[in-house]
């Protein structure tokens, strides 16, 4: 008997277990096709809905995880297909200059969306399946996805990210070997002309990694610029959704944090993990409030050969610090204990 003729045998009231056992993979699935962690994980509440509803017709002819992935696979293909498209600043605007920086903000829609780990990554004794999860879940990967079709962004993440082979991919897309083939090689010529910046494996950080991530730590909770200098690769780049701005290079950045940026002084950083890549939960004095420090962005961190190539600071904390488990404020008192 196949583990899917097992699973047909579950009655309805243990469905909901057995569907649960597949949410973080399908939700990290999801995340890659859409490129928003709440759309993700709407796809995938609709994907249960719509297993639930159909499970009496389940015959059992694929495993219950082929099952839910087809059915998840067509939830996002219809998301797609209604026109959605999310992107990091850079793919939309030039790059500026902090002289003539304008911030100009761009609908929520637009935006690649962070998202937890621990939403997303299955946890598994693999290293190397731990490894692959991670890469596939940067901001700059993810973006890259974007340039895809939605047919071809299937493929490529059943493929070379999931490890599915062609015909179970075909199956699933009820499409032919050759087409999924096809499919899979015009969606690496697309990447390969727009080749995703690497950054260092993080998982677990190494010692060389947490020192650099403490280093940068003191820096900006200092609001130490030389500090900063150190730590900050020379092309490093700092982008700031839900505005369109976007600044290359430390010189830039480093002006804009002492002039645009200098309510940030005297700011507390919380670590965590997002996309596969270190982050921090950013707070700054409130400049309503002097006992307690206000929530400003989440900043996910990129490094490369021992230094930082880039921080993404995404503003709108009322989405991203509930996600993330951080409180609405911080207490200055608090922070003196």
């Amino acid at each position: 008997m196949t583990d899917l003729a097992a699973a047909q045998k579950v009655g309805k009231d243990d469905l909901e277990a057995s569907l649960e056992k597949y949410r973080t993979e399908l939700t990290g699935y999801s995340y890659r096709m859409l490129g928003s962690s709440f759309e993700a994980e709407d796809a995938v509440q609709d994907a249960f809905v719509r297993a639930w509803r159909a499970y009496d017709k389940f015959e059992g002819r694929s495993s219950l995880r082929s099952w839910l992935y087809r059915i998840t696979t067509n939830v996002c293909l219809d998301m797609l297909n209604a026109g959605n498209k999310r992107a990091l600043p850079m793919d939309l605007t030039e790059r500026s200059h902090q002289s003539t920086a304008v911030l100009n903000p761009q609908p929520e829609v637009t935006w690649l969306e962070p998202v937890p780990d621990s939403r997303i990554l299955p946890s598994t004794a693999d290293p190397a399946e731990t490894a692959v999860a991670r890469e596939s879940v940067r901001l700059a990967f993810v973006a890259a996805l974007q340039h895809l079709p939605p047919k071809q962004r299937a493929v490529l993440i059943l493929r070379e990210v999931l490890a599915w082979k062609a015909n179970e991919v075909a199956e699933l897309l009820n499409t032919s070997v050759a087409s999924v083939n096809s499919a899979l090689q015009r969606a690496r010529a697309t990447l390969a002309d727009s080749p995703v910046k690497d950054t260092d494996p993080a998982d677990p950080l190494d010692e060389e990694q947490q020192d650099l991530l403490n280093r940068y730590m003191a820096a900006f909770q200092g609001y130490d610029m030389k500090a900063m200098a150190a730590v900050l690769h020379d092309d490093a780049i700092m982008t700031m959704p839900p505005f369109d701005l976007w600044l290359k290079g430390h010189d830039d950045i480093l002006a804009f944090l002492v002039n645009q940026g200098a309510g940030c002084r005297g700011s507390k950083l919380l670590p965590t993990f997002a996309n596969g890549t270190p982050a921090f939960a950013h707070y700054k004095p409130d400049p309503e409030d002097e006992s307690r420090m206000a929530p400003w962005a989440l900043q996910i961190i990129e490094t490369s050969g021992g230094r930082i190539t880039g921080f993404h600071c995404f503003l709108d904390t009322k989405r991203w610090f509930p996600l993330f488990g951080f409180p609405e404020y911080l207490s200055k008192a608090d922070e003196a204990q």
